[in-house]
């Protein structure tokens, strides 16, 4: 191993550590399938090499419910996402290139920052943006288990996974939280830079689906246990797009939790758009919610459409959500 991050770790046995980080010499982990040696210090199209890079980890409440409860989740934010969203509200960490709030940590340091918050008394870790750092998310919670450590882990993606690595994730993962994104790959292309986003997302959920079914096991204080919830920001001037994957999702099930957000804000990278560079509208919100309505979902979540205000992390704070 070449990184340091790789190479110090008094947690897992170091043929292991390996043997999880063997694919990054060749990186086809993502489906941008760019080949990238990041085990020898390349970057890849996301911009990442083999190290631990992790922007925060830090106790979040705004996800929904089931999963924050009322001790929030502690969360690992990766840097450099492996999509390329023009408007992402996480933009701060998640470009592919130039400057990046967090550092690269060792193994050692991810699991210390992560078991304090445990012992503080969250129930969940959840891996934001870990399509590009799968072998990452798979050492981070071997060696929690180690430790003796049983949270609920929950994969917090924007769906463009590949199916097989999901395949990979069955005996991690105990919630999966997609973002369905687009429908129209148009779109995809024109604001995420992919041109194949709704095949490979629709496939991944498929898949997460397969594994977790449509039915979110709670305990006894009322938190998920296990399962599949499917997220989906709404875009300004684009509900077509929203009410064809709602339709998507349908196709597989109208069982699934589904999170229809009105969050959507223009960051400082779209506040000139001549399409993002707004809030949601009530009246599109409303279309796309009865849309919901109308497929037959009946498990889930809507926003009001005031939350746009609300979730509007800064990475340079040492907790981006206070």
């Amino acid at each position: 191993m070449q990184t340091n991050s790789c190479r110090v770790n008094p947690v897992l046995p170091e043929s292991r550590l390996k043997f999880l980080f063997e694919p990054l010499a060749s990186c086809y982990i993502c489906p941008r399938d760019c080949g990238t040696d990041r085990l020898h210090g390349q970057v890849g199209v996301c911009g990442s090499n083999a190290g631990f890079n992790i922007s925060s980890i830090c106790i979040h409440h705004g996800e929904e419910p089931v999963i924050s409860g009322n001790s929030g989740i502690c969360n690992v934010f990766f840097s450099r996402c492996n999509l390329a969203c023009i408007y992402c509200q996480n933009y701060q960490i998640s470009c592919s290139r130039g400057g990046i709030v967090g550092e690269e940590m060792q193994l050692h340091e991810v699991i210390d920052s992560i078991t304090r918050i445990l012992d503080g008394g969250c129930h969940a870790v959840g891996f934001v943006s870990p399509s590009h750092f799968i072998p990452h998310v798979k050492a981070i919670i071997e060696a929690l288990r180690l430790l003796d450590y049983k949270p609920v882990f929950v994969y917090n993606t924007n769906a463009y996974d590949k199916v097989e690595e999901i395949r990979s994730l069955e005996s991690y993962i105990d919630i999966y939280l997609p973002d369905y994104k687009y429908h129209d790959n148009k779109l995809a292309r024109k604001f995420s830079k992919v041109s194949d986003y709704q095949q490979i997302a629709h496939a991944a959920i498929s898949e997460m689906y397969h594994q977790k079914g449509s039915t979110l096991i709670m305990n006894e204080t009322g938190h998920a246990e296990k399962g599949l919830i499917i997220r989906h920001l709404v875009l300004p001037g684009h509900i077509e797009n929203s009410m064809q994957v709602l339709r998507s999702i349908a196709d597989i099930s109208t069982s699934i939790a589904v999170s229809l957000m009105s969050q959507y804000y223009p960051v400082k990278t779209v506040e000139n758009h001549p399409e993002l560079g707004r809030t949601l509208s009530r009246h599109e919100y409303e279309i796309v919610k009865n849309e919901l309505e109308n497929l037959g979902f009946y498990k889930g979540w809507v926003q009001e459409l005031e939350s746009s205000n609300c979730y509007r992390p800064d990475f340079i704070n040492d907790n981006p959500f206070n």
